[in-house]
């Protein structure tokens, strides 16, 4: 199954890791860390135009999504129990 993260982009569901809120990023000295390492990779994808509002982690990438965490998570978790 495929997850939509917003503008053209499409995940496998299962790829993904984590979904986290955008706030993650300001409040966590180590989630800071972690999406620092990644940015020295080119491992960070920035989708669309709009403000990002949550941070979807894979085991390849981390994307700033301009879709909600709660409306990832569901989208997630409807793939989940099918």
């Amino acid at each position: 199954m495929y997850i939509h993260l917003g503008g053209e982009k499409i995940i496998r569901a299962a790829e993904l890791v984590a979904i986290f809120d955008i706030s993650i990023e300001q409040s966590s000295k180590l989630s800071k860390q972690f999406v620092a390492q990644a940015r020295k990779r080119k491992d960070v994808e920035i989708i669309g135009e709009e403000e990002a509002k949550s941070i979807v982690v894979t085991e390849q990438k981390i994307y700033y999504s301009p879709i909600s965490s709660s409306t990832l998570k569901k989208r997630s978790h409807h793939f989940a129990t099918s």
